[in-house]
């Protein structure tokens, strides 16, 4: 692969003038047998590079584990962008943001509560250079300056919205540096932050979704004799919970698109395909108010989630054709989907009964975070027992995200984080009752100072105004259902419950689960997190990528936190359901 060089004039690949057009692309967000498929259709529509970020929280699970196979094999992804003749962009973080489960730091930093994180505060310095310790050495053979696709390296991610302290990018630059990154490095940054989050001697690049003149005008004003590149070229966003299906048209993207590229600019969209957030992996915003990020991660992109060209790759490939090759051969419309079909969930085990067998529990005189536990995602559970009957006012100081409230089982009430929700009133009915208490890691905030957002319950707990003490915290991070003791039967547990049912398929094609009627929870299909539904919307149905699925039979597994589907079904559907549109 050739070098890529950075003039005063532009970009250069091995002396010849290049200019950079990328798209995003996270290996991490699709599943690994279509990685390839995205990559050809990334080339087809006239790209010449893909960007992805590094998701530290997903390949160093804890301090001493590092995962790089299956669908984190970063190395094979890099080759067969290599082999799809693509270069890459490669933005190892630490921060990555990307609406991802706290911004892909992980969540065992943590369990320090005096750490301070994106800063030179020395115990995440330190985990932060074991991590690229980990990370690249094992990438080395797939930089440019070895024959590989990666061309260049971002440092951190936005900081100019988080920070300014420079010797601290400095320090990151300096540990890419010492674990082998050769290439040209780079920051990123929205325009008004450029001044905080560049380096002396790293290339500058800016976010932005519109105005390009304007902000290519303060990128040139900032960084006199340097290629001009959007990092970020918003062509769509993301959705959270409650709110609408956020897209923006083809037309008015592929405009903004031309007037980019007629400055002679390189670009990265952000999103050429986006993807899916599976299982716990969403990650949520909080300006004053929390807002968890819903499952799927079609950003209104070029591709779908399921990987089908959209309006605006058509529209896109016709621009970036003005200024560059594109190839003869286009994709077909759309890809074959399994559907439509019914499954009956016939098998049920109420998730208090269950919870033993999911995680033990640990006593203490106040309710430990997830952190405390060592766990990093899915739910806590709760449980102590109350002195004294009558009438009672529980008080908690933090929920962090969202608790279901029970006696001996029964649901008394809900408390949420999104409601700034901190009290419930009800009635004991006997000494000794038992106080369960299921906590729901909505997903830790990935942008802003909320980042350092521990999850369970936080601070003290009061009852009737006194604190309640003697708790046991038992971790439930749904990663292993396969020994659940299921039954048969016609009722319906109260409360929380999995439901398990098995179909047939004759082909192993993308589909769509519906959960039509379902209230809140998490789906699995053979053993693969889908990831969370919830009937307030926008999202309504789960993708499930086809290499999920097998000829013959297969498993569907939903946790329903509330009240199950009428006649206990999901449906099976060759189209999704993402919402109704943002006006």
């Amino acid at each position: 692969m050739p070098l890529l060089q950075i003039e005063d004039d532009g970009f250069r690949l091995d002396g010849d003038p290049f200019r950079i057009l990328s798209g995003g692309l996270h290996y991490f967000r699709v599943h690994p047998d279509l990685w390839d498929d995205r990559l050809h259709k990334a080339r087809l529509m006239g790209l010449n590079t893909v960007e992805t970020y590094v998701p530290w929280n997903l390949h160093q699970p804890q301090p001493d584990e590092f995962r790089m196979d299956g669908g984190l094999d970063l190395p094979r992804f890099l080759e067969l962008a290599a082999d799809e003749g693509l270069h890459v962009l490669l933005r190892p973080g630490p921060y990555i943001c990307a609406e991802w489960e706290g911004g892909g730091l992980p969540s065992w930093l943590l369990a320090d509560p005096s750490v301070r994180l994106r800063s030179r505060d020395p115990k995440f310095l330190t985990a932060v250079d074991d991590y690229f310790g980990r990370l690249l050495p094992p990438l080395h053979d797939r930089l440019a300056t070895r024959g590989g696709p990666v061309l260049a390296v971002q440092v951190e991610n936005e900081y100019g919205a988080y920070g300014d302290d420079t010797a601290y990018m400095e320090h990151l630059a300096d540990s890419l540096r010492r674990h082998g990154v050769d290439v040209p490095l780079f920051t990123c940054d929205q325009p008004a932050d450029l001044e905080r989050g560049a380096l002396p001697g790293v290339l500058a690049t800016a976010n932005f979704g519109s105005r390009s003149a304007a902000h290519l005008a303060t990128l040139r004003a900032a960084r006199p004799s340097e290629p001009l590149l959007c990092a970020e070229f918003w062509i769509g966003w993301f959705d959270r919970w409650g709110g609408n299906h956020v897209v923006r048209g083809a037309e008015q993207a592929s405009q903004e698109l031309d007037e980019l590229l007629a400055t002679g600019a390189s670009v990265n969209f952000y999103m050429f395909h986006g993807g899916t957030n599976f299982g716990f992996m969403n990650g949520a915003n909080d300006k004053h108010t929390y807002r968890p990020t819903v499952t799927s991660y079609d950003y209104d992109a070029p591709l779908d989630e399921a990987g089908d060209p959209t309006e605006k790759f058509a529209a896109f490939r016709e621009v970036i054709a003005k200024y560059a090759p594109v190839p003869t051969e286009f994709p077909p419309a759309r890809a074959a989907k399994f559907g439509p079909q019914a499954v009956e969930l016939t098998e049920n085990i109420g998730l208090l009964v269950a919870a033993p067998a999911l995680g033990n529990a640990v006593a203490s005189h106040r309710p430990l975070t997830m952190e405390e536990l060592g766990q990093d995602y899915g739910f806590v559970l709760y449980e102590a027992d109350l002195p004294d009957a009558g009438p009672a006012l529980l008080e908690v100081e933090q929920v962090r995200d969202r608790a279901q409230i029970f006696l001996d089982g029964q649901p008394v009430g809900v408390l949420e984080r999104e409601s700034h929700e901190h009290s419930l009133t009800f009635t004991v009915p006997r000494p000794g009752t038992v106080l369960t208490v299921l906590v729901e890691n909505q997903g830790r905030v990935n942008y802003g100072p909320g980042i350092h957002d521990r999850k369970g319950l936080l601070g003290g707990v009061l009852l009737n105004g006194a604190p309640l003490d003697g708790w046991a915290s038992r971790p439930l991070p749904l990663t292993a259902l396969q020994d659940l003791p299921f039954g048969t039967g016609s009722a319906t547990p109260t409360g929380p419950a999995f439901y398990r049912g098995s179909f047939d398929a004759d082909r192993t094609a993308d589909t769509f689960l519906h959960l039509d009627g379902w209230t809140k929870g998490s789906a699995w299909v053979n053993g693969f997190a889908l990831g969370r539904y919830w009937s307030r919307g926008p999202q309504r149905s789960l993708y499930v990528p086809g290499p999920v699925l097998r000829r013959g039979g297969n498993e569907v597994v939903v946790l329903e936190l509330h009240a199950p589907g009428r006649e206990r079904k999901v449906d099976f559907r060759d189209a999704p359901d993402l919402g109704p549109v943002e006006d």
